[in-house]
């Protein structure tokens, strides 16, 4: 038996004139397991499944050779009884440069409030879910990584459980790389406000542009600035890559090792933490999962870690795994 996909059309009241201009109506894909519609009074756990950096919930309904779609993977893991019947959320939390990492920014809008103050209730009121943070769980890849262990600290009281794959942390060795890269690449894009400009239609759309863009999207989400140009600001000098103290330290702030400790009690609590990366992983997440890793094991914090051979990309394989551990953590 299959289930089914509503892609439902939530307008939200805490994006509405976000400082990016991006759209309040978002498209959420909500996956509904088969027997849904035949039991009126059952109720389902619920997962938040959290897209990465330049996707939005859709994309999990993308049908191509290499792999299924998430309807597919979900039928059949509960087909075959490796994980039991749950409704899962797609939301959509894109913004102009490619990512809001499920936090709220002055640069970029509220996406954390939207997230947890108003999908997560809506969601509750329109399905039957069983509304508790037992039975909810937040899960995602790379930036979707990132924000699920964020979500999952921030909010304990929300989501019980977290899986991250290959999530954002150490932000020294996922992101400091790119700045040098920023500044070779600026210039062929005329400078900061033609790129900001221009941004839909640039290219070509190669290596330089992605680190450009990707910098771009992770400053406006740790170091909004309103009286900086554009409204947020970079952590290094644009034309020498001399990292600037005051922001670089800004966005550590938002880096996962370096937050274990603030919230040791909400993690403590979870029923699953659940990390992985590759260990190919081309922006050395590997890395950064064993560091994190090694601040929960000092304070005695359960969780689950893998390490595997593979790299950043086409790893969706991966949910197997944890929406398998999240499953029977649920069942516990």
């Amino acid at each position: 038996m299959s289930g089914r996909i509503v892609v439902e059309h939530f307008t939200s009241s805490v994006l509405a004139h976000n400082p990016m201009g991006d759209p309040a109506l978002r498209q959420v894909p909500v996956y509904l397991p088969s027997g849904y519609d035949a039991d009126s009074a059952r109720r389902y756990p619920t997962m938040y499944l959290l897209a990465g950096f330049n996707g939005r919930g859709t994309v999990f309904l993308n049908d191509t050779p290499q792999d299924e779609t998430i309807a597919r993977r979900l039928d059949r893991l509960i087909g075959s009884g490796a994980i039991r019947p749950m409704i899962v959320v797609m939301p959509d939390c894109l913004t102009r440069l490619g990512g809001s990492q499920y936090i709220n920014s002055a640069a970029t809008g509220r996406y954390e409030d939207h997230l947890v103050q108003e999908l997560v209730p809506w969601i509750d009121g329109r399905y039957r879910t069983c509304a508790t943070r037992e039975r909810r769980a937040v899960v995602g890849k790379s930036s979707g990584g990132y924000g699920a262990l964020m979500l999952a600290m921030r909010h304990s009281q929300v989501f019980g459980l977290a899986a991250s794959h290959s999530g954002d942390m150490y932000f020294e060795l996922c992101y400091k790389p790119a700045f040098v890269k920023y500044v070779a690449a600026i210039g062929r894009f005329g400078g900061l406000d033609a790129l900001m400009a221009n941004l839909d239609t640039l290219r070509p759309r190669d290596a330089g542009y992605r680190a450009v863009v990707n910098t771009l999207a992770m400053a406006s989400c740790y170091s909004p600035d309103p009286g900086a140009p554009h409204g947020f600001a970079l952590p290094f000098d644009p034309q020498t890559a001399e990292i600037i103290d005051a922001v670089w330290t800004r966005w550590l702030a938002w880096d996962p090792v370096h937050l274990v400790e603030t919230h040791e009690q909400a993690l403590r609590s979870l029923r699953l933490l659940y990390l992985d990366a590759g260990s190919l992983d081309e922006f050395h997440l590997q890395y950064g999962a064993r560091i994190f890793c090694n601040r929960l094991r000092e304070r005695g914090i359960p969780f689950v870690h893998e390490e595997f051979e593979d790299s950043h990309l086409n790893i969706p394989y991966r949910f197997d795994v944890s929406f398998a551990a999240i499953s029977r953590a649920m069942s516990e």
